[in-house]
């Protein structure tokens, strides 16, 4: 593989390029641009950018990086391989939807940026939106989705021109703005595309949640696929600065099994390995448990 190369990125609210304090040194090398280690949900590898801190405002962002192009031609031949997970995931994701229904009575359409198989669109549907269309840059990912929601499903990057303005009531996020090069133009492209009074609702990792700090760079969070890390003051600023009211915020309780949390924990391999086989082969594997593991969650409308 020729070597990759790396561009300096702004913060997406100062706008600055060297106004950074360095969090991280970069850990990765050319063979981490694989669609595997940009497949989502991977057990914790600590392959990441450069990690810095935006002394202004805040933000955490990946710094340099690959251009664009290389993310999404990656995203598009990455793996859906999170299949046994999908039915928490939609626990998870279907209780915060609800909650956007304190702003917005309306449920007429929805629409999911990066939407994986589509499971959750078929959720919006069970809850009563009558149209739904979703936008997934995985040909895997797409190709494994249901027969009846499949042709709802746009193969792409999120990009203008795909829908038209005004189109949609909500507008769903989930783990998918951290991974955006250019999170204010999604935002202004969300704007475009809603309703009047419809609803973005995001729900993403908080670099300032307990768990994320107390791992430090051993988090999952770290990771070489997210180019913006928020805490909930700039993932607020950010909306207002893009034309949102910002109606609710706050910690998210996500819904897992005990396997995929052990998936998930950056433990060291020997440790892992033993609690892997403990949780594939015993009950245990199977135990539900809502626990606040990093992630918080947002609801902005456009007003």
């Amino acid at each position: 593989m020729s070597k990759i190369a790396l561009y300096p990125t702004k913060c997406a609210i100062c706008g600055t390029e060297n106004n950074a304090a360095e969090v991280y040194r970069s850990r990765f090398d050319d063979g981490s641009f694989d669609p595997a280690i940009f497949s989502a949900r991977r057990s914790p590898d600590r392959v990441h950018y450069r990690i810095v801190r935006c002394k202004s405002c805040g933000l955490v962002r990946s710094d340099p990086t690959a251009d664009a192009n290389v993310a999404s031609d990656l995203y598009r031949q990455s793996s859906f391989n999170y299949a046994p997970e999908v039915e928490n995931l939609n626990a998870t994701y279907a209780r915060y939807l609800k909650k956007v229904w304190r702003y917005s009575q309306t449920q007429g359409s929805l629409l999911e940026i990066g939407c994986g198989a589509g499971f959750f669109l078929e959720e919006a549907r069970r809850q009563g939106y009558q149209r739904v269309a979703g936008v997934e840059p995985s040909e895997r990912a797409v190709a494994a989705a249901a027969a009846g929601i499949r042709n709802s499903i746009v193969c792409s990057i999120m990009r203008p021109g795909l829908f038209a303005p005004g189109l949609f009531d909500t507008i769903c996020l989930f783990q998918t703005l951290d991974h955006m090069d250019a999170p204010g133009a999604l935002l202004d492209e969300c704007f475009r595309l809603l309703k009047p009074g419809g609803c973005v609702m995001a729900l993403n990792h908080n670099i300032r949640s307990l768990p994320v700090r107390v791992l430090a760079e051993r988090s999952p969070v770290i990771d070489i696929e997210h180019t913006y890390l928020y805490s909930p003051e700039t993932m607020t600023r950010l909306f207002i600065d893009h034309g949102f009211r910002v109606r609710e915020r706050g910690t998210v309780f996500n819904r897992y099994t005990m396997r995929y949390l052990v998936h998930l924990s950056p433990l060291p391999a020997p440790v892992k390995r033993i609690f892997i086989w403990i949780t594939g082969n015993t009950a245990l594997g199977g135990v539900r448990v809502r626990l606040p593991i990093g992630n918080m969650y947002i609801i902005a409308q456009k007003t």
